[in-house]
This record gives C-alpha cells, structure tokens and sequence, in this order.
C-alpha cells in the first residue's frame, strides 16, 4: 500500500535532519538588515553570485536609512552582475524608504507585513522570517518544490499549495529547518537535471526515480 504524504514525512525528515542537522540559509549576513537585501537579490540568482555581491553593497550602504537616501542609479552599479540589477535596484530603494517611513526602521516581523514591501513576496517573507526569529512557516523555492513533489510530500502545481500541503504534514517546529533541509537535498542531491538518485536514501518512496530510472533499468 502506497504511504500518504504525512507516512512518507516520517520517513524522510529524520533522514534529512541527519544529514543536515542545523542547517540554516546560506546567504551571508550579519543583521535583518543584511539578510533582507540578500534575500531580494536571491531572486533566480545564486546565493554564491550574491554573497560575492553583498560585501561591496553593505560597504557603501550599510543600513536601511543609508540605503533609503539612495538612489537607484547610485545602488545598480553594486549589483550590476546580479540578476535583473535595474529592477531589483529600484525595488531595494523603494524597500528601504517604506521600511523608514512606515515601520520607523525596524523591520517587521509579521511575515504578512513583510509581503507589503516592495520586492519582498511570500516565498521571500517566510524565508526571512523563519531565519530572523524561527516562525513556523516555510518558504517554497525551486528546491523544495522540486523535491516534495518527486518524493510526494505534496502534489500541488504552485508554490503556494505546495506551501499549504506541508504546513498540513510538517509539525510548526520543522517548518523552517525543513526548508532548509529540502533546499540542501534539492539544490546538491536531487538536482534538476542529473539527481544522485543512485546514492538516494528515498528510491522507494520517489515517484521520479520509480518512472525515470527504475523503469529504464527493468529488463
């Protein structure tokens, strides 16, 4: 008999813990400050690209009130290698004077209040805060969405009721680290185009490998 989603969550998170325990994101950053710009200039761009980025960016635009003074001309060139630099430079002014004006500096904690800043959408919000102060939510990413999927953690076509269907098989005091857990497995292990599913503890319970692999190597 095929185990449920929740019955295959069992299996897997112990596993993946195991593995990477502790694992937090691997932007560099040192305040929310830091991580929020990191976070925005993540956007389908590698964290490698944007932490060999941020140093130079942090230098000359330390902190929200810094950065709020700028202006997009003056931000682009310190992200010019980054994805979208032109967007993502507007957005990180606009950012940063609302954060000023509307939360005196602070940013806020409330992951719905953080979907209100410019740049910041659901995925980057719940990725902030469950790293800043380990709410009990989880972003999905291109990793985690890959891999729920091919294990059959959730069945969901969007992000976003990927998002719902493991809020419903993940304890609140998982959802964060799980992220990152699934980040990791998805991002070294079950990669898009060659997964390692040779070396996968979860052949048994992968829909992809079951289609894509042992199909192929049945006589």
């Amino acid at each position: 008999m095929a185990l449920s989603p929740a019955e295959k969550a069992v299996r897997i998170l112990p596993v993946l813990e195991a593995r990477y325990g502790n694992a937090t994101t691997e932007l560099h950053y040192q305040n929310p400050y830091q991580l929020t710009v990191a976070v925005v200039l993540s956007a389908q761009c590698t964290d490698v690209r944007v932490n060999q980025t941020t140093p130079a960016f942090f230098a000359r635009f330390p902190d929200f009130a810094t950065l709020a003074q700028a202006t997009p001309e003056e931000v682009f060139p310190y992200i010019r290698s980054i994805s979208y630099p032109n967007s993502k430079a507007q957005r990180l002014v606009a950012l940063a004077r609302e954060v000023m004006d509307k939360y005196n500096g602070e940013l806020p904690k409330d992951p719905e209040e953080l979907q209100k800043l410019p740049g910041i959408g659901r995925k980057s919000a719940n990725v902030i805060s469950s790293v800043l102060w380990e709410a009990p939510v989880i972003a999905v990413d291109t990793h985690v969405f890959r891999v729920s999927r091919r294990l059959g953690l959730a069945q969901g076509k969007t992000p976003e009721k990927v998002e719902e269907e493991l809020r419903q098989i993940i304890p609140p005091a998982y959802l964060g680290r799980a992220h990152h857990w699934l980040i990791l497995f998805g991002r070294y292990h079950c990669t898009a185009r060659k997964p390692q599913c040779e070396r996968c503890p979860f052949t048994d319970l992968c829909a992809y490998y079951a289609a894509h692999v042992a199909s192929k190597a049945a006589p």
